[in-house]
């Protein structure tokens, strides 16, 4: 062959090359997928998964197709902190998640040191709000939901509140106790006991709840995951059967009835999305979401597909040079599945809130003045 031809077969080869597709665009998953607690994560990487698809089979992002990194954090701060290094070395453009805001504390300075924004679909504790960090949050403030509380179960005539804390996610649960006993203590009401616990499969709950009950209380509260709610709620049945039960948002999951059963019936608490959503946009994604993964989605799986669809929105219109959290700051606001998501120059949102009841087997909304 002639060095002519050779090099004419060497330029068609180039030129074909660069008709190819793109590269795919690596996007960074972290939760806990196999703790105690992994209905959380499990339920956000569903959420994440369909977005995903969807994205794809409309081409991707800026033609490139979406190639999904997942990490497991197994609710562990060396497993979190290992999950997140190799996240940074596999060079994603953005991480979806922590789900929780104790992986959050050693995750979110992991992907600091790389410059990689991670957009937390479910984090709420004080310690990442009104910091301009490389956090976005889908979610409201812990601030915002313990003063809700406050508020509505002082109005529903409960004024001795008890309550339990899970210490293994202590940045969000102490954090939410803080602003509940702050709040509560203004409306009128008081925090009568508070019991620290670490969630172990060993733990005796029983103990727990008794410790609950010493101060008198007339109601009790569960700052936990669904797991230690439901096991709370059957001692709580066991030594209490009045007494009201409440939980705060973490265990609002759709594993908390399935494993709670009779003795979560009654049980106060809070969603961050409207179940009852009857609009053609949800039902789409409601529609989508069963006939993917064969179950109805919960509220970590709606606030996920939310964070995943604001970053690809963004990445679509990132200017050239322009930082991930800038592009996602920039862009906004975005339509949520069902509300508008605004972030202020920190990256937080607010997100309105729907107080249920847990009657008949299902989350049961309760009166909309509850949920101002």
């Amino acid at each position: 062959m002639s060095l002519l031809k050779c090099v004419l077969v060497a330029a068609v080869g180039l030129l074909l090359s660069g008709c190819g597709p793109e590269a795919p665009l690596s996007i960074g998953f972290i939760g806990g997928l196999s703790d105690q607690n992994s209905d959380l994560g499990q339920s956000g990487y569903n959420g994440v998964v369909l977005a995903v698809e969807q994205i794809n089979r409309a081409g991707g992002v800026q033609g490139r197709k979406i190639e999904l990194v997942v990490r497991d954090d197994a609710q562990n701060r060396e497993t979190a902190t290992k999950a997140a290094s190799e996240l940074v070395a596999a060079k994603v453009e953005a991480v979806i998640g922590p789900f929780t805001s104790g992986m959050a504390e050693v995750v979110v300075p992991v992907l600091a040191g790389n410059d990689t924004l991670a957009i937390s679909p479910t984090v709420t504790s004080m310690d990442f709000v009104g910091k301009n960090d490389n956090l976005v949050r889908i979610n409201r403030a812990s601030r915002d939901n313990a003063r809700d509380y406050a508020r509505v179960m002082f109005l529903r005539g409960e004024r001795k509140v008890a309550v339990a804390c899970d210490e293994r996610n202590r940045s969000f649960t102490l954090s939410w106790l803080n602003e509940f006993r702050t709040a509560f203590a203004k409306q009128g009401g008081e925090v009568v006991a508070e019991v620290a616990y670490e969630s172990r499969p060993d733990t005796d709950f029983g103990a727990v709840v008794g410790a609950m009950l010493k101060k008198g209380p007339d109601s009790l509260l569960f700052v936990a995951g669904a797991i230690d709610v439901a096991r709370l709620a059957q001692q709580a049945r066991r030594q209490a059967p009045t007494l009201p039960i409440g939980a705060s948002e973490w265990a609002a999951s759709e594993q908390l009835i399935e494993l709670g059963g009779k003795v979560v019936e009654g049980l106060l608490i809070v969603q961050n999305y409207d179940r009852d959503d009857d609009s053609p946009r949800f039902n789409e994604f409601r529609e989508a979401y069963f006939k993917r993964f064969q179950k109805n989605p919960g509220y970590s799986a709606v606030a996920a597909y939310d964070a995943a669809m604001v970053l690809f929105e963004a990445l679509s219109r990132r200017a050239a040079g322009e930082s991930v959290k800038a592009a996602v700051l920039r862009n906004g606001p975005y339509q949520g599945l069902q509300q508008r998501i605004v972030f202020d120059a920190n990256g937080d949102t607010q997100r309105k809130a729907f107080f249920t009841e847990i009657r008949d087997g299902a989350y049961r909304k309760l009166d909309e003045t509850l949920s101002r």
